[in-house]
């Protein structure tokens, strides 16, 4: 949301809010103190909601953690004694995932 249109949203909710208390009480006073407690309430929402989003973010940023850990440690369990006698011998040679793919790509 653009820093334009949520100025104009909260002016009208403010206005709004203001002409509402002013309709039914018709005192000046209580218009501006009902006007500065909404400001105050809108301002404390918007920093729960901040403090909501950073602790999902950092949430799910620990959830894609654990998530690349378990790939990795299924990586190690599947490969054999064989391919690592290999790699010790020939470092030229590509790997088996690589010539699979190169050969996906060939007619």
């Amino acid at each position: 949301m653009r820093l334009i249109i949520f100025c104009r949203l909260l002016g009208l909710v403010l206005c709004g809010n203001a002409a509402t208390v002013y309709f039914a009480s018709q005192s000046i006073r209580l218009t501006v103190v009902a006007t500065l407690a909404c400001s105050l309430l809108l301002q404390m929402v918007y920093f729960a909601s901040v403090l909501f989003l950073i602790w999902r973010s950092s949430r799910a940023g620990k959830a894609g953690q654990g998530a690349e850990f378990f790939d990795r440690s299924q990586e190690a369990r599947y490969q054999s004694p064989d391919d690592d006698e290999g790699r010790n011998e020939t470092q030229d040679v590509p790997q088996r995932n690589q010539t699979l793919g190169i050969s996906l790509l060939l007619p």
